[in-house]
């Protein structure tokens, strides 16, 4: 009987009541607390102590795919949460069931509008930075900054709990030392109150850029343009920040530029080269921009074809006596055809006719420069070019007495050369022999007696020849300075005799001068005294 016992007591043990598998297993969830970027995915684990568990699985109305389990556990993946909802995670163990949730709260990206983006020195900009989707709103806090700098800050405790918008805007009056600043916006949401903790988000940086644009380009350029002839221009704009960062485009009508771009202070300013390769009206025109601003500015220009006039001479390099002829024409690409003068021609051509010129080369027109000069008129502006030549006449040697004296006296112990310098042209080569040795030219001689005697030199070019004996006197240096203190006294001496003749023939002037003012005085006297005798006899003659 006590066995029966035994054995109806231990079946009983093994058989559990109501309640017991419930109280020791338990069911979880990870994470504890969501908080899920609006349109983002969330991982979520549910899992039970309960060794043999039976059915599981999650109850919510977000897309859920099962990605992995345990036996004890599963895992899924929820995507593109878009609003807030309550997850059941469920678990049953024994034929008891047991669930927990899960709060999921969705948050939007925190969104800072900078608006706009360049701001004109002194004008405002709008900062806002918003939320467009969090809940609990209450639990929000935005702050903007500057920088590292706090501007604003603010929680939202205070609005409807329904709306699930959070935003805050400030206003920013641009000066130039913002320019490039850093905005940014900060959320907070603290979920503690809800068992979560304290989620940070924030926003892009965005930058703010301050520009000042006040004034127009101005363009330099010449107003008439050559063709084909490389011309200087400038576009210039002054009080403009920052200067560094403006953009020049300039054109010649449709012919695009490649300026070199400079900057200093708030000024800036961009040079480039033009070589206009037609004629007529034509417009420069130059593109400046910063930021969103973008100012044009055209200036017209004339281009004009004005080759320089075409000189002629028949012959470069005539002998002497050849008669040659020189024109003067203007060029074929000149329009209208321009006034031509060739210096020394006696008359003007008429117009759109040549100018010319016949003579014959003389030895003294080697080197002479002809000109040929034609003048345009271009949009009320006279252009004037001009083509010079140089005329080379050929003629024999010449030893001329002026540039090669026939006699020549050297001072003894001096160092002396030889004055003899030819003329002709081709420039002739010039030698000189002395008892029959040839003479160096190029180099002083130290003069001694025996450099006394006849020098025979010959001059030669590729048209002839000519010869002159040159005489040559050694003296003493005491004969040298004799000579020279000689000469200087007949200088002294007719300068002295000069000065008494002047003196002589000026003094007698000088005394005459001196008595002209007394002879005039008795004269004017003489007079005086006759008109009063003449007055007398009248006046006794009418019995005054």
């Amino acid at each position: 009987m006590e066995l029966l016992v035994f054995c109806v007591w231990a079946l009983l043990a093994l058989i559990p009541f109501p309640g017991a598998t419930e109280e020791i297993f338990e069911v979880s969830v990870w994470p504890d607390q969501a908080l899920v970027k609006f349109g983002q995915s969330l991982m979520v684990n549910c899992s039970t102590t309960c060794p043999d568990p039976g059915p599981s699985g999650i109850e919510t109305f977000l897309k859920k795919t099962q990605v992995d389990k345990g036996p004890q556990w599963k895992e899924f993946l929820l995507e593109d949460v878009t609003e807030n909802s309550i997850l059941q995670c469920f678990f049953s163990c024994a034929g008891i069931q047991k669930d927990t949730s899960l709060g999921i709260t969705v948050y939007q990206q925190v969104i800072l509008d900078l608006q706009p983006a360049w701001v004109a020195v002194n004008e405002a900009c709008t900062v806002k930075c918003q939320v467009p989707s969090v809940a609990p709103l209450e639990n929000l806090t935005l702050t903007l900054l500057q920088g590292n700098q706090e501007l604003h800050r603010k929680n939202f405790m205070n609005l409807d709990v329904a709306s699930q918008r959070a935003e805050v805007t400030i206003n920013v009056k641009a000066q130039r030392e913002d320019d490039r600043c850093n905005f940014s916006c900060r959320a907070e949401l603290d979920l503690s109150s809800h068992g979560g903790g304290l989620f940070h988000s924030s926003s892009a940086i965005k930058v703010l850029r301050i520009f000042e644009f006040s004034q127009s380009p101005q363009i330099w350029v010449s107003p008439l343009l050559e063709i084909g002839m490389a011309e200087a221009v400038s576009c210039e704009l002054t009080r403009v920040f920052p200067a560094g960062e403006v953009m020049f485009y300039m054109f010649l009508g449709d012919q695009e530029l490649s300026p070199f771009v400079s900057w200093k202070g708030d000024m800036a300013w961009a040079n480039a080269t033009i070589r206009a390769m037609e004629t007529g009206d034509q417009e420069l025109s130059c593109l400046v921009s910063l930021g969103p601003m973008e100012q044009k500015t055209r200036e017209p220009v004339h281009v004009y074809s004005f080759p320089p006039p075409v000189l002629e001479i028949e012959e470069l390099y005539p002998s002497a006596g050849t008669d040659i002829n020189v024109t003067c024409s203007g060029h074929v690409l000149t329009s209208p055809s321009p006034t031509l003068r060739l210096k020394g021609a006696p008359d003007l051509p008429a117009p759109g006719e040549p100018a010319w010129l016949l003579l014959t080369a003389r030895e003294e027109d080697n080197g002479r420069n002809f000109s040929c000069e034609a003048s345009l008129e271009v949009q009320g502006q006279r252009l004037i070019k001009t083509t010079t030549m140089q005329l080379h006449v050929l003629y024999q040697p010449r030893l001329e007495e002026s540039d090669c004296p026939g006699n020549q006296t050297w001072v003894k112990g001096t160092e002396q050369m030889l004055a003899c310098i030819p003329k002709g042209n081709p420039t002739p080569t010039l030698v000189c022999t002395w008892n029959g040795v040839i003479f160096n030219l190029d180099e002083p001689q130290k003069a001694t007696q025996n450099h006394t005697g006849i020098y025979c030199c010959t001059a030669t070019n590729q048209l002839g020849s000519v010869s002159k004996d040159i005489a040559v006197l050694v003296q003493g240096l005491d004969e040298g300075i004799s000579s020279t203190i000689f000469v200087i006294i007949i200088v002294a001496l007719g300068v002295g005799i000069i000065t008494i003749a002047l003196y002589l023939n000026y003094k007698p002037c000088k005394i005459e001068r001196r008595k002209l003012p007394y002879r005039q005085k008795e004269k004017n006297k003489e007079e005086e005294s006759q008109f009063a005798v003449q007055q007398a006899e009248k006046c006794n003659a009418h019995n005054c």
